[in-house]
């Protein structure tokens, strides 16, 4: 609202029901996705000897002298990665619940503070996602439920190539 010589009123209306999580913005492929970050306990570069395959378990980390499954995230997803080999990328250890998974995944870039959007329905199929958010950079990041991620059996090894 605007008056001649006295000022202008603004006014924004929000809604109440905003989410804001912290993520950890990580890349695979061409594309960008968000881990929440009260899921993640930690993230390095494997080394080859790190990698095992397991008889019908698939691939798996030894992690301080206990394997966990590796998911490599771009088989879950259906999307091309920038790279197959686990020592060119990096792995992103979460949590969800008592089960524990190695995300592989090809780099981090970064961690933000982000607002969770609902997605549309062109989105509602895939379980794996649990939103969207609008970066800094005007770009969309897919917000991952690792939820379902995490109870998703792991891919046998002739079934991940």
């Amino acid at each position: 609202q605007s008056q001649a010589g006295q000022g202008s009123t603004f006014s924004i209306f929000l809604p109440l029901t905003l989410a804001i999580i912290d993520g950890l913005l990580v890349g695979v492929g061409e594309h960008r996705y968000i881990v929440p970050t009260l899921l993640v306990r930690e993230s390095f570069r494997p080394t080859a000897d790190m990698i095992h395959t397991v008889h019908e378990r698939g691939e798996m980390i030894n992690l301080r002298g206990r394997l966990h499954p590796l998911m490599r995230l771009y088989t879950h997803l259906g999307i091309a990665p920038g790279t197959t080999d686990p020592a060119q990328s990096i792995v992103v250890v979460v949590e969800a619940g008592s089960e524990i998974r190695c995300l592989l995944v090809d780099k981090l870039l970064g961690k933000h503070e982000v607002v969770i959007k609902s997605l549309g329905e062109t989105f509602h199929r895939n379980r794996y996602l649990a939103g969207a958010a609008i970066l800094g950079d005007g770009r969309v990041g897919l917000i991952l439920d690792l939820q379902a991620l995490v109870q998703k059996e792991p891919v046998p090894m002739e079934a991940a190539a």
